[in-house]
Order: structure tokens, then C-alpha cells, then sequence
């Protein structure tokens, strides 16, 4: 007799847990939102978590097919009806009971799952499509649930029911056909209530619930544009020039990951496409996708989510030190060699990284149909997916998909990602709707793979960059690899779930906030100190060892000596500490460390935001439309509206900005000639026409941290 594997049990446990931690953090405030709605709010939660919001009308609708004989209850005539407790007393019901419980008895002391199926198969010639020949489920206690076994032969199979006689007559023992039917119905009801309490809060959260300011037209906006002027493109790039697109590029990091940590429906926003974004999401070979609405996941999520944004923050940091450190001494060949080296390394890193994202977005997206999960094969705690077919194929059917699928292919380098991003960009400029099409992750992470192979672009006009080496310049490459392979397994451990269940929790007053604590709380002890500051003492040591090496290669040189030293992470023969001596000694570090905040923290300090916003902005008199569009992008309310990128481009036009298009959908805007301002802003502009919701806090968040501008900058002329 051999057991089988079930992932649909290990599913129905995990949703199971899900809900009654839900129900247990918010029980009496579901009740009270579920009651306060009337019958069209109730039927609109209903179907807002339903495949094209389509549900059962009542119980014996059939146009959904066997889903009446399986979910009867869960229909919108009972559900939706007006003053009626049914949906609170099914999930109570479902939430406090366990499974083994459901199984036996109803609500009300009505007939269990188990008494229902054998009911729909008798009435309703309820049927499993696979007869599982010589295999039955047991469901005798809660850690065996569900458990199927298959015996080899007819005799066998009569051997073992003889032997399990008791449960088989208690009901405990069934046919598999039958104990699939009974997990597909746990399985349905637990999803479909998981999904039905997150839409239930989030219509009843006055965090999400909020109206939304009219659109402003775009004719003012339009008629303003012919003030901009269109600065051209430099024709070659300098290194000061490259030095100053890094700290642009930077800059922009640094604001999102203070408002990750400081804007709470920026941080919700950004989780959740992180969340239905997973590789886990994407079918298999037979069709296959894992649950979707299973609690872990969110607090996966969140992490990764964080850690990109830290991780993305170090690259940039780094590239800008080693920039300035060939800005300082550009006469001296040793220490260029090492340096272009690095750099050219750390460039295709972040390049790498970049890459994986937008394969993230579109194989859940756009490329959906294109891309195939590896059924139980994970590579490095992830799924594997594999693309379908050749993107070639699509060339004339569908070219905006064929080039974003060429740029999710390993092998196109930088170089050819250039060909790839400008046709792309072309499609989007000559066809608009093309770009309104793409998913908004799938365009933002567009945007930035766009800078980042217009960043390597640009370097290969002014420096040597050499080719990547796995032996040369392989100090941040190898130690960062060294530090995510020690965080990444971490994510599956930590438990944000009494903040960010259901996701848009963390819109609530401090729950992002104390989330962040708890993940950095969590990292402190299992790593001995906090993400952020482990990531800022990985470019405080690479940074260093750029200079020991270059002490090394001198001296070898001084010496004569021809054989070189390319790692010093690997050539160094002194034994490292083992891990509790690291994490030890991290802890202590911790303790020393000064009280300000830095910026690679994720849970900001009472300081963080006064030491990060410096700029301070003079009084601009301007045209009331003018006006009214910054008091939109700065409104600190709620219904806060949007604004259009030709309102935008209007108002930094009436400002004498000049604006530079650079790589993909990036603009630049340089200050007017002798003003008090002086840097140059990068933006992207929107996925669609308008600046709206979150991306209203990114765009006012640049603004604040580079010029200074508020909502007081600004006056009536």
C-alpha cells in the first residue's frame, strides 16, 4: 500500500489556518461592516472576488455547471439577502471549527461535508471524473486529514478495508473518488470566504473607501506644453556625467524606499504586486496554478518586496562610490583596471536583477500563455518557469509581446537589450494604447531595465568596460551573492500576518510601521543585525577592499611581481568566523551603532524624514491651473485626485523647466539657467495618462527631497 501526496490537503490546512486568523484578528469588525451593508454592497463584496465576477444566483443554479451540486450555500440570493446573519454563521462556522469537525456536522448541526457530498451524489449523480481504482482517503484526525492510500491489488484493497472495518462504517474511510469531492469543497469554500473577508474589509476600511476628486482636463495642460523647451541630448557622455545619472538614479531609490516605509498606501500598493505576481501563480504543464489566497504568501512578499528595494539602494550607492573614486584619480592605470572591472561587473548585476523582475511581471502577465511552471522544481526557494515556443512566432500577431519577451530572455545582454527597448519605446510612441496595455508592473519594470541598459550604454562611450569576469573584480558580485543566499531562505520564517492580513491592513495607522519593526526585529535575531545595515556594511567593506586591493596590485607592481590578485574575498587564507561568531559579532556592532537613522533602514527613526529633506524651497508665484496642480500632487488627503503628464509637464513648463526624454519613458528636467535650484530631476511617466494614487506620493516625494516643494511653495499670481 503506498501513500500519496496531497497537495490539495497541504492547501486546505494552510487556507483553513488563514481564516481563522483572520476571523480572530477581525472577527467583530467584519460582523459590524457586514451588517452595516445593504444588499447591492453585499452582492458587490460577493463578486468582486469571483472569476469575472460571475457566482450562483441561488442554490440550484446550473449555468456555472457542477458548481451548484458541490457549493450550493455559497449563492448570491442567501448571501446577498438584506438583514441576514446566513453568510456570518457560515463563516464562523468555517473559521472556528476544525477540519475534521466540518467534516462531520454543518452549521446549525446540519450535515457535515462528508453527509453533503454522499447527499449530492445520491440526488444530484454528483461524480469524480477519476475513478482512483484500489485507493481510499482517511479523515480520522486533524494530522492525517485527507490522506489517500493505493493499493497494489484487488486483494490488497479488500485486506485493508477489512482491516480499517470501524472507520470505513464510522464514515471515517471513503473511496478516494468520493474524499477528492469532499476536498474539493473544503477547498472552494475556504478560498472563496478567504477572498470574501478581505473584500468585506477592504469595502468597510475608511483607508481604501475614499472618493475620488474629479479629472481635471487636459486642455490648459496642452495649451502650457508649447513653453517647454525640449533640451537635445548631450551627443557624448562624460564621467561627471555618469556620476551625476547614478546619483540621480540613486536619489530615485532612496525616495522609494522612504516611502516604503513611510507612506502606507505606497507600501500596500507595492506588496500586492509583489503578491500576484508570484511564480507560483503561473500554470504547469497540466494547467495547474498553487492557491492564491494563502496567507504565507503576503508575508513573502512583503519581505522580498523590502529587500529589493534595500538591495536596489546598495547597488546605486556603490556604483556611485566607485564612479568618484575614477572621477579622483584618472591617471593612474592599476587603480582604473580594478576599478572598471567592478564596475562593469556590478553593472550587469543590477542588470541581472532588473531582468528577473520583469520576467516576474510578465510571465503572470502579458507573456502569461507564454511561459510554463516546472511542477515541484524550485531554484533557490523559487519556482522554476520556463518560456513556450519561440517569441519570434509573434512578430506581426503581436509585436509589443515579442519584445517584451525578447527582453526576459537570459541571453540578451545589455547590448541587445538597447535594440529590443528601443522598439519597444517606438511602438509605444507611434501606438499609445500599446503602452496602456502593458501591465503597470510590466511597465515600470520596463522603465527600468531601460535605465539600466542605457546606463551601460552610455559607460562603454567613455570607459574600456571589460567583459564580466568570474575571477576579476568579483568583490560586491561575490559578497552580495554570499549575504542573499543567507536572507533569501529567512522570508519563508517570518510572520507579518497580524499586520498585512488582508494586504490592505497596512493602509491602517501603524500597521506598515509595525511590520517593519517586527521583519526588522526578526532579521536582528536570526542575522545579529538589521537588513538595511547589513546591506550598508557590505559597500562599507567593498568599498575598503577596492582600496586594499589596490594597495596590493601596487605593491606587486613596485616589486615586479607579474601574478595577479583579483579577490580578496578568496585569496585571503585567515579562517572566518563561523556563522553564531558573525552573527555575535554583528549584535555588538548593532549596540555601537550612532542613533540616527540610515538610509538603508526599513523602519524609520523619530529623525528620518527631517535628516533626509534638506532642500528648502523659495515661494514661486503662479497661474491658478499651475497651482491647483501641485496642491493636487501635494494633498495630503485621502481623495487626493490625479493629474495628468501633460498637466504635469505643463506646470515644470510655467516653472522655466527644460526636459531632456533619456532611456525607455524617462524624463529629465533641468532647473532654468541661474536659479536657486540646481539638480535635475528624472521621472518616468506613467503607465497610463495619469499621475494617480500612488505613484501621486512618488512624484511629490522627488519633488519634496530634491527641490524642496510643498504644497506652501506655491502662490496665486
Amino acid at each position: 500500500m503506498n501513500e500519496q501526496r496531497n497537495e490539495k490537503v497541504e492547501a486546505i490546512k494552510e487556507l483553513h489556518s488563514d481564516l481563522a486568523r483572520k476571523y480572530r484578528l477581525h472577527g467583530p469588525k467584519i460582523e459590524a461592516i457586514w451588517r452595516s451593508f445593504d444588499q447591492n454592497q453585499r452582492a458587490q463584496a460577493m463578486k468582486a472576488g469571483a472569476a469575472d465576477g460571475v457566482v450562483l444566483k441561488d442554490p440550484l443554479d446550473r449555468s456555472m455547471g457542477n458548481v451548484y451540486k458541490i457549493l450550493p450555500e455559497l449563492n448570491l440570493r442567501d448571501i446577498s439577502a438584506p438583514g441576514s446573519d446566513y453568510l456570518l454563521d457560515l463563516l464562523k462556522h468555517r473559521a472556528t471549527k476544525t477540519l475534521h469537525q466540518q467534516y462531520c456536522e454543518g452549521p446549525h448541526d446540519g450535515p457535515g461535508d462528508h453527509g453533503f457530498i454522499l447527499n449530492s451524489m445520491q440526488v444530484n449523480n454528483l461524480q469524480h471524473a477519476s475513478s482512483f481504482r484500489y485507493s481510499f482517503t482517511t479523515f480520522l484526525d486533524e494530522d492525517g486529514y485527507g490522506q489517500s492510500y493505493k493499493s497494489k491489488t484487488l486483494k490488497d484493497h479488500n485486506e485493508v478495508m477489512q482491516n480499517l472495518s470501524v472507520a470505513v462504517n464510522a464514515g471515517l474511510c471513503v473511496p478516494q473518488s468520493t474524499g477528492e469531492l469532499i476536498l474539493e469543497r473544503q477547498l472552494h469554500t475556504l478560498q472563496m470566504l478567504n477572498i470574501l473577508v478581505e473584500d468585506i474589509l477592504d469595502g468597510g476600511s475608511p483607508a481604501t473607501n475614499v472618493s475620488h476628486q474629479p479629472k481635471k482636463p487636459e486642455k490648459v495642460a496642452r495649451n502650457a506644453l508649447s513653453k517647454l523647451s525640449i533640451a537635445p541630448k548631450p551627443a557624448k557622455a562624460t564621467l561627471q556625467d555618469m556620476l551625476a545619472r547614478a546619483q540621480e538614479q540613486k536619489s530615485s531609490l532612496e525616495d522609494y524606499l522612504d516611502l516604503c516605509r513611510s507612506e502606507p498606501l505606497f507600501v500596500a500598493h507595492v506588496v500586492n504586486m509583489w503578491f500576484f505576481s508570484r511564480p507560483e501563480l503561473v500554470q504547469d504543464e497540466k494547467g495547474r496554478s498553487l492557491p492564491l489566497h494563502t496567507d504565507k504568501y503576503i508575508s513573502i512578499a512583503m519581505f522580498e518586496m523590502i529587500h529589493n528595494a534595500i538591495t536596489a539602494v546598495a547597488i546605486w550607492d556603490y556604483l556611485c562610490q566607485l564612479l568618484k573614486k575614477l572621477d579622483d584619480k584618472p591617471n593612474d592605470k592599476v587603480y582604473i583596471n580594478i576599478l572598471i572591472q567592478e564596475i562593469s561587473n556590478v553593472c550587469h548585476l543590477e542588470y541581472s536583477r532588473i531582468q528577473k523582475i520583469f520576467n516576474r511581471y510578465v510571465q503572470v502577465g502579458s507573456g502569461s500563455k507564454c511561459f510554463r511552471r516546472v511542477a515541484g522544481k524550485y531554484d533557490n526557494g523559487v519556482a522554476r518557469v520556463s518560456m513556450k515556443g519561440k517569441p519570434e512566432l509573434l512578430t506581426r500577431e503581436n509585436p509589443r509581446l515579442h519584445y517584451m519577451l525578447r527582453l526576459c530572455q537570459t541571453e540578451t545582454t545589455p547590448p541587445k537589450a538597447i535594440d529590443w527597448i528601443k522598439k519597444l519605446d517606438d511602438l509605444h510612441q507611434s501606438y499609445p494604447s500599446e503602452r496602456e496595455d502593458m501591465f503597470e508592473s510590466e511597465f515600470e519594470s520596463f522603465c527600468d531595465l531601460a535605465v539600466i541598459a542605457g546606463f551601460i550604454q552610455s559607460l562603454t562611450t567613455i570607459l574600456p568596460l571589460p567583459r564580466i569576469d568570474p575571477k576579476k573584480g568579483q568583490l560586491y558580485v561575490s559578497k552580495s551573492r554570499e549575504l542573499a543566499a543567507k536572507i533569501d531562505p529567512l522570508k519563508s520564517e517570518v510572520d507579518l500576518t497580524d499586520f498585512a492580513i488582508p494586504i490592505d491592513n497596512l493602509k491602517e495607522p501603524g500597521m506598515a510601521e509595525n511590520a517593519f519593526k517586527t521583519l526588522d526585529q526578526f532579521i536582528v535575531d536570526k542575522a545579529g543585525t538589521k537588513m538595511g545595515l547589513l546591506y550598508q556594511d557590505l559597500v562599507e567593506n567593498c568599498t575598503a577592499d577596492i582600496e586594499e586591493l589596490y594597495q596590493l596590485q601596487k605593491e606587486q607592481l613596485e616589486r615586479k611581481i607579474k601574478t595577479e590578485i583579483w579577490s580578496i574575498s578568496t585569496a585571503q587564507t585567515v579562517e572566518a568566523p563561523d556563522q553564531e561568531d558573525r552573527i555575535q559579532q554583528r549584535k555588538q556592532k548593532e549596540k555601537t551603532r550612532p542613533a540616527h537613522s540610515s538610509v538603508f533602514d526599513i523602519s524609520p527613526g523619530p529623525d528620518t524624514k527631517t535628516a533626509e529633506t534638506s532642500a528648502i524651497s523659495p515661494v514661486f508665484r503662479v497661474k491658478k491651473e499651475t497651482f491647483e496642480t501641485f496642491s493636487t500632487l501635494f494633498s495630503r488627503s485621502d481623495s487626493r485626485g490625479s493629474v495628468t503628464w501633460a498637466a504635469f509637464e505643463a506646470v515644470m513648463a510655467d516653472l522655466k523647466f527644460s526636459v531632456t526624454p533619456t532611456s525607455g519613458s524617462a524624463y529629465t528636467f533641468f532647473p532654468p539657467p541661474n536659479s536657486s535650484l540646481q539638480l535635475p530631476l528624472t521621472v518616468h511617466r506613467p503607465h497610463g495618462p495619469r499621475i494617480e494614487g500612488y505613484m501621486l506620493l512618488y512624484f511629490a516625494s522627488r519633488l519634496s527631497k530634491k527641490y524642496g516643494f510643498s504644497e506652501q511653495s506655491f502662490e496665486v499670481a
